[in-house]
This record gives structure tokens, sequence and C-alpha cells, in this order.
């Protein structure tokens, strides 16, 4: 029964989460505040820098690492490559039914007004509910415990700075992942 409720739970995140990975980031935070106690919110933003840092889609990874990881709480006890592939499916499973029937009407109303509007429409709401992701993560590693966290902060603006430097632009992105994971590595010790 505790797999029903995790593929329950992930699969109204992937209903509702219109936009992408960060769009799933509010859903997941509300969940880690849920009484089933699979994650806590300082547990999320470490699920939310792993899955940027690995390959594949952010929603996905953070929803196979969520259920991966998905420990003791009231609903009993679940994790592991079962937990994941649960929550991956329940997050996954609503687009592909969708994508399915959109695909056959979108085809035929594609130069519609009304259709064109509703997209149009759906990018305010879409950036808002990323924004709010942006605050969620900020507000769980920059301000802890009723204070800044100045190292975090001065590393930030320190690696943003240097990657508008000519000779470090060009750079392969994973060397600025090792750079972070580095920094973060530091700051734990």
């Amino acid at each position: 029964m505790t797999f029903l409720y995790l593929f329950y739970e992930f699969f109204k995140i992937g209903l509702f989460a219109v936009g992408g990975g960060p769009a799933t980031i509010p859903f997941l935070f509300d969940l880690a505040a849920s009484d089933y106690g699979w994650f806590s919110q300082k547990q999320l933003v470490d699920m939310i820098a792993v899955s940027e840092s690995t390959p594949g889609p952010i929603g996905v990874n953070m929803a196979t690492y969520a259920g991966y990881n998905a420990g003791y709480g009231e609903m009993g006890i679940l994790g592991g490559i079962l937990g994941g592939i649960t929550a991956t499916a329940g997050l996954v499973i609503p687009s592909i039914i969708v994508i399915v029937i959109i695909a056959g009407f979108l085809k035929a109303f594609s130069e519609n007004k009304y259709v064109k509007n509703t997209f149009y429409g759906i990018r305010p709401i879409v950036t808002s509910i990323v924004l709010f992701s942006v605050y969620g993560i900020i507000s769980q590693t920059v301000y802890q415990d009723g204070k800044f966290v100045i190292p975090i902060i001065a590393i930030a603006v320190v690696l943003f700075a240097l990657m508008f430097i000519k000779k470090l632009k060009k750079l392969h992105p994973a060397f600025w992942l090792l750079l972070g994971a580095v920094a973060g590595i530091i700051l734990k010790l």
C-alpha cells in the first residue's frame, strides 16, 4: 500500500507540474512538509543539487532520488530501487498520457488562436512556479537558522563572477559543477 501512495503522490506532481523539472520543486517542498516523512526540506535541497548535476531531466532525477531515498515515515518503510522506479513511473506516466492525447489534437489545432493564446498565457504561470522554486532553494541554503550563511553567498558570488571572465567562459560546464561540488564539500567540513 505504501508504494501505491508513493506512486499516487508523484502522479499528482507529474500531472500538475507544467513546465518541466523546475516546476516540480514546489510540489516536492509540499511533499517534504507532508505527514509521510519520506524526506525533509533539507534533504530536498540535496536532491535538487544531485539531480541538477546528473545527466537526464531534473524532474525525473528528483523523483528517482526521492523514491529511492524515501525513508521511514508514517506510511511505513519505502525506498530502494523499487521506490525509485515507483516514484519515477508516477511522475512520468501523466506526461505520456497527456502527450498522446494532445498530439492527436494539436496538429489539427496548432494554428488556432485560442490554443496559441492558452500556451502564451501558461508562460507567466510557469515562470512564477520556477521563481517560487528558487526562493525555496535559497531559503534552505543561503538563509539558515534565522541568519545568512555568508560563506555560501561569497562562494556563489565568486563562482558567478568567474563565469564572466573571457578565458574561463570556454571551460566545460562540468568544470563549474566540479568546482561547485568542491566548494560545497569544503563548506561542510
